[in-house]
C-alpha cells in the first residue's frame, strides 16, 4: 500500500469510529425529556445513517469502485422477508403507530449497517494492508461508552445506577440503559478488543480497556452477559496456540470466576435470589402465559410488528404486566405468529451457516460478536426485538457474510481507477 494513502485512511478510520460511537450512543436515553430523547433516537440516527453513506462514497471518490456482489444470499433475503412481513403487519397491528416507529428505527440501522460494512469491504480490496478493522472500531466505541458509565457512577451515582429488588440492589445503567443491555454491550466490546491482543502493539492499553469494560459489566449485575463473556474468553483460549498466554488467561479466569459467579449469578447466595434464577426472574411463567393465553388469539400472523397483545401490556392472572417478552424468539412469535418465527429461525440458521465461508479472522470475530447478542436474545430484546443496538450488531454480522469483492471490473470502473489511483494494478 502506498504511503500516500495513509492520511486518507487515518481520516476514514476516525470517521468510522465517531459514526459508530454516536450511532450506538443514540440508543441510550440520555435525557428524561421525551422530546430530547426522541430527537436523539430518531433524528440523530437518521443523520448518522446518512453519515455512513457519505463515508462510503468518500472512499469511492478517493479511489475505489463498487465491485461488490452478493454471497450467502439466503441470510439477507430472509432478513428482508422478516422486515417485509413486519411492514405488511401494520395492516393488522393492534397499534400501527408504535409498529411503524419500531420498524422505521430498525430499517434505519439496517441501512446504516449496509453502507458501514460496504466501506470495510472496499477498504479491504482497494487498500490492501490497511489497519482499519471492524473489531477495533467496535471495541473502542464500546470502551468509550462504558468509560462514561464507569466515571459517571462515581460522580453521579443517582443517575448512573438503577435500584432493583425494592432498592436492595444497585445496577449500573440507571434510566439511560437497561443493565442487561449495557452488560451485553460490554460483552461485545470485550469480544472485539480481544482481537487487538493478537496483532496490535499496545497490548497494555488494550488490556486496560478490557478491564474497564469488565468492571462495568460486573457493576451491571447482568448474569446472562457474564455467562456470555466467560464463553467468549474460553472460546479464545481454545483458539490460541501460545501455551504461555493460554495458561495466563486460564489462571486469571479461575481466580475471578468464583467471585463473579457468587456475586452476580448467585447474588451472594440469597435463597430468594436463587429462586429467581430457577424462574429466570419471573420470565418462565410469563412465557408460559404468553403461549397458553396470548398466542392462541393470533397464532399465524401475530398482533403486529412489536406488539404482543391487543392492549399495550400483556398480563396473566399469575404474571407481571409486560410490553415485551424478554425473549427475541418469543417476541417474533407474538408479533408475527408462527409464519414470522419460521422466517426468523431460517434467517438465523443461514447466517450462522455462512460463517464457515469466511476467513479465520472474520469468522472468529463474527462468532465473538454473536455469543453475547444471542445469549441476550433469550432474556431481553435481542436480535428480533424492539429497536436496540443488538439488532444493529446483528445487521452488521449479516452484511459481513453477504458481500464479496468481484475481481472483474467494467471498462468504466477501470478508467475511473486509472484516473484516481495511478498506483492501482489490474
Amino acid at each position: 500500500m502506498s504511503p500516500n494513502h495513509l492520511p486518507f485512511l487515518k481520516k476514514i478510520d476516525r470517521a468510522l469510529f465517531v459514526v459508530l460511537l454516536l450511532m450506538i450512543a443514540c440508543f441510550f436515553t440520555w435525557s428524561e425529556n421525551v422530546n430530547i430523547t426522541r430527537a436523539i433516537k430518531v433524528v440523530g440516527r437518521m443523520g448518522l445513517m446518512f453519515a455512513s453513506i457519505v463515508i462510503y462514497f468518500k472512499i469511492v471518490r478517493y479511489g475505489a469502485v463498487n465491485n461488490l456482489s452478493y454471497k450467502n444470499i439466503f441470510s439477507p433475503l430472509f432478513y428482508l422477508g422478516y422486515m417485509g412481513l413486519g411492514f405488511i403487519s401494520f395492516m393488522w397491528s393492534t397499534n400501527p403507530g408504535f409498529s411503524a416507529l419500531q420498524w422505521f428505527m430498525t430499517f434505519q440501522s439496517l441501512v446504516f449497517a449496509y453502507f458501514f460494512i460496504k466501506s470495510f469491504k472496499l477498504l479491504d480490496y482497494f487498500f490492501e494492508g490497511h489497519r482499519i478493522r471492524l473489531y477495533h472500531v467496535l471495541g473502542n466505541s464500546v470502551f468509550v461508552l462504558q468509560l462514561v458509565f464507569v466515571i459517571g457512577m462515581w460522580f453521579d451515582p443517582d443517575t448512573f445506577f438503577r435500584l432493583t429488588n425494592g432498592g436492595e440492589e444497585a445496577r449500573l445503567g440507571g434510566v439511560m440503559m437497561n443493565p442487561n443491555e449495557l452488560g451485553m454491550l460490554a460483552g461485545v466490546g470485550i469480544a472485539s478488543l480481544i482481537f487487538d491482543l493478537y496483532d496490535r502493539q499496545q497490548k497494555a492499553w488494550t488490556i486496560f480497556k478490557i478491564l474497564i469494560i469488565a468492571y462495568a459489566l460486573f457493576m451491571t449485575g447482568s448474569r446472562s452477559s457474564l455467562i456470555g463473556v466467560l464463553l467468549i474468553v474460553f472460546f479464545h483460549i481454545n483458539q490460541t496456540k501460545k501455551q504461555g498466554l493460554k495458561l495466563a488467561i486460564m489462571g486469571v479466569v479461575l481466580m475471578v470466576v468464583p467471585f463473579a459467579v457468587q456475586q452476580i449469578i448467585l447474588k451472594g447466595g440469597d435463597k430468594e435470589r436463587l429462586e429467581e434464577i430457577l424462574t429466570l426472574t419471573g420470565r418462565l411463567p410469563f412465557w408460559q402465559a404468553l403461549i397458553t393465553e396470548g398466542l392462541p388469539r393470533e397464532p399465524l400472523l401475530g398482533f403486529g410488528y412489536m406488539r404482543i397483545d391487543y392492549k399495550e401490556f400483556f398480563q396473566s392472572v399469575h404474571t407481571y404486566p409486560g410490553k415485551m417478552t424478554h425473549n427475541t424468539f418469543m417476541q417474533v412469535l407474538m408479533n408475527l405468529g408462527f409464519i414470522g418465527l419460521l422466517i426468523a429461525l431460517f434467517q438465523l440458521f443461514f447466517t450462522i451457516l455462512a460463517f464457515k465461508t469466511e476467513n479465520k479472522e472474520t469468522r472468529l470475530m463474527l462468532i465473538g460478536i454473536m455469543i453475547p447478542i444471542i445469549i441476550n436474545s433469550f432474556t431481553e430484546f435481542g436480535i428480533f426485538g424492539e429497536s436496540n443496538y443488538g439488532i444493529l450488531f446483528y445487521q452488521m454480522v449479516i452484511f459481513s457474510i453477504s458481500f464479496k469483492n468481484n475481481a472483474h471490473l467494467t471498462s468504466v470502473q477501470k478508467l475511473f481507477l486509472k484516473k484516481r489511483r495511478p498506483d492501482w494494478t489490474f
